[in-house]
């Protein structure tokens, strides 16, 4: 699983990032709130572990900033405050698991796994459409239609537009794109993005005369949720 850890004390970030690591995870570890605050609602994870006294912005309001932007991703606090007052306070903002410190990071990976599975969806449940507006993908097919018209596109442009799909409503970054589409990591030489971007949007815009993906200056693009 893709885990963000939210961890101002060096020592403890490492610690449960490298336990985590180890038990297979891929862990981002931050020690800000606000950096833990865009990569929440910029990025996709399957766990978040907030530690709730932190600088900047602590982890509680962390968390109900990312519950109002409608980011459902389980979170797990992580923190000395251990009062029952405290523990139902971050409970009824969102918090789906409170683990008090000190702890046994063995039982931390267990709650973060647990965590994890339960927000997974089932095989039953396996997503084969994606919708957004008027725009359909059939997963199964590998075709896009549009206001009952089917659009050709070749691999890459469907698995472009299949990211932007699965996150409508959440701003997708360039090496977001990169990674979920390419397989690439940070590459600023590269316009593959731009390009296949605008062909894309030549395919599925322009023929229909309006704009279903925006373009977030400095940041990247997003469909609507509507």
């Amino acid at each position: 699983m893709k885990v963000m850890v939210l961890e101002d004390d060096k020592e403890i970030g490492a610690w449960v990032r490298d336990g985590l690591t180890r038990a297979g995870h891929t862990v981002d570890l931050v020690t800000d709130g606000k950096d833990a605050l865009i990569a929440a609602t910029t990025r996709e994870f399957d766990v978040l572990v907030l530690d709730r006294m932190v600088p900047g912005l602590d982890g509680l309001s962390v968390l109900k900033s990312i519950r109002a932007a409608k980011v459902q991703t389980p979170v797990l606090f992580l923190t000395a405050l251990s009062d029952i007052d405290d523990r139902v306070e971050g409970l009824q903002s969102g918090a789906d698991d409170y683990l008090s410190k000190p702890f046994a990071l063995t039982e931390l990976e267990a709650r973060v796994s647990v965590l994890g599975r339960r927000a997974a969806p089932s095989s039953a449940s396996e997503v084969t459409k994606l919708v957004a507006g008027d725009v359909t993908l059939d997963l199964l097919k590998q075709t896009c239609m549009r206001r009952g018209q089917q659009i050709d596109l070749n691999g890459k442009e469907f698995r472009l537009l299949e990211a932007l799909m699965r996150a409508k409503g959440r701003v997708q970054t360039r090496n977001m794109l990169l990674e979920k589409v390419w397989d690439m990591n940070f590459d600023p030489t590269t316009s593959v993005v731009e390009t296949h971007m605008s062909r894309l949007r030549a395919k599925i815009e322009k023929p229909f005369g309006d704009t279903i993906i925006r373009t977030i200056r400095g940041a990247g693009y997003v469909i609507d949720a509507a």
